[in-house]
């Protein structure tokens, strides 16, 4: 290898010394199972031994035939080639976003979602030496954002889906724009953020086109955006516009057919519910709609207590706790705990409860 690469190096002209690093890169990559090899012929290329012109060019092969590799031998060496080129990364952008990209589908071919999302992350979507269009600076955000939500990562999810919100606005690209607002939906979802969650899902499930570009937009789909939309707002903090957006659901004829229509319902009529009732809703929710908040109730028990706790309120002017917790089916403490932060919405003085 030394040899070989010492000799086209020496090569006064240009086509055949490319032509003879092509030979030497083409035994490299055939040669898989030697490492090595692989790892010197890239030293060589971010050396000053060789024009940058050249370097470019290999490299860039290089990166393209990645793929060839067996997957374990392509992880180790496309992270060996962009350790060994970040100290010039301003040089090879073009050869390093092949190179991520590479990794980033390997990784997302393996399930290793966050590991193909940072792999994406890394590219440089500003730079300014190569021009990337606003449609591909979209697509990437999209794609990363995605990567992490499939992780319930709504950290660094909400970091791209933020930059994708700059480019979105001017995007032709349909297919995108509905990626974009179905990844935003889902990131106040994961954040808790429940009504507005719902107000995106609900705007999702109401597209009228069933062909968007090349993407097929399916009644299953649609009816997953609206049950995920009623979900979320059965999951809200009370108050008026929660009770608005629940009358819109109710009377949307769509939710009749949904699974979850009895629980909106009830909900919609501030009707109380009971615990099988409720059980049966926990078991078509997500992990972070059922985790535990800092108070110690979960997601669904504080949805769940303070719609029962307005419920009651319909039918009492005056109950104690004990009554009142074995009318819910819940321990006197926690009703005493929870009906605290309803006073607001209910207009009542905590010194007249009792």
């Amino acid at each position: 290898m030394e040899s070989a690469l010492a000799t086209a190096a020496s090569i006064a002209d240009q086509r055949q010394k490319i032509e003879q690093y092509k030979l030497i890169l083409a035994s490299v990559l055939s040669s898989s199972n030697d490492v090595s090899q692989a790892k010197r012929f890239i030293d060589h290329m971010v050396s000053d031994e060789v024009p940058l012109v050249v370097s470019r060019q290999l490299l860039q092969t290089f990166a393209q035939e990645l793929g060839r590799l067996e997957a374990d031998i392509q992880k180790e060496i496309a992270h060996y080639a962009l350790a060994q080129i970040q100290p010039r990364v301003v040089s090879f952008e073009e050869q390093v976003l092949i190179i991520r990209e590479k990794l980033a589908e390997l990784y997302e071919s393996e399930q290793q979602w966050s590991k193909a999302a940072q792999m994406l992350s890394g590219i440089d979507l500003d730079s300014g030496i190569r021009m990337l269009d606003d449609t591909y600076k979209l697509s990437k955000c999209v794609q990363i954002t995605r990567l992490y939500l499939e992780d319930d990562d709504a950290v660094n999810a909400e970091a791209f889906i933020n930059k994708a919100s700059f480019l979105v606005s001017n995007s032709p690209h349909e297919v995108l724009n509905l990626q974009y607002k179905v990844c935003y939906a889902r990131i106040l979802d994961l954040k808790r953020k429940f009504l507005e969650a719902a107000l995106r899902y609900y705007d999702i499930s109401q597209i009228e086109k069933r062909q968007i570009g090349d993407e097929e937009i399916n009644e299953e789909a649609l009816e997953q955006a609206l049950s995920a939309a009623v979900t979320c707002t059965i999951l809200a903090a009370a108050g008026p516009q929660r009770s608005r957006v629940l009358a819109t659901l109710y009377k949307d004829e769509r939710c009749s057919k949904l699974k979850i229509y009895p629980i909106l319902q009830k909900v919609n009529l501030e009707r109380i519910l009971r615990k099988p009732e409720i059980d049966a809703f926990a078991e078509e929710l997500k992990a972070h709609q059922k985790a535990f908040l800092p108070d110690n109730f979960t997601v669904l028990d504080r949805a769940m207590i303070e719609h029962n706790l307005l419920s009651a309120s319909k039918l009492y002017t005056n109950i104690s706790f004990e009554e009142l917790g074995a009318l819910l089916g819940i321990p006197p403490q926690k009703v005493r705990l929870c009906i605290f932060s309803i006073f607001n919405f209910l207009d009542v003085d905590p010194l007249a409860v009792r």
